[in-house]
């Protein structure tokens, strides 16, 4: 995603929002969904770590987006989900992508 295209979903975003992870989401036009990620080095500070949730994220992303209408999502990352492990991170994940496919499903209708 470019940055207009993260500007653009800022604008007028479609929320899930969790202690660990905020996914905003707005329709787009490009006929498949797409995933931009933001965490932020105050959040997370070791690289790896950032990088580590990132590859969790896509991956989950990944696994899921045939389900997904066509919308821009950006992912980010709060404090604490570097002491997530891997499996936790992907649990919050599918509990997120589930809330915010029935409220884009809802605003959509």
């Amino acid at each position: 995603m470019t940055p207009s295209s993260f500007s653009r979903v800022f604008q007028h975003a479609i929320p899930a929002v969790s202690p660990y992870i905020t996914l905003l989401a707005r329709q787009n036009t490009e006929g498949h969904p797409r995933l931009g990620i933001t965490v932020p080095k105050k959040k997370v500070r070791k690289a790896v770590q950032r990088n580590r949730i990132k590859r969790c994220a896509r991956e989950s992303f990944r696994l899921r987006a045939h389900q997904m209408p066509n919308i821009d999502i950006i992912l980010i990352a709060k404090n604490g989900i570097s002491e997530l492990d891997n499996r936790s991170i992907y649990e919050v994940l599918n509990k997120q992508w589930m809330r915010l496919l029935k409220r884009c499903n809802n605003q959509m209708q």
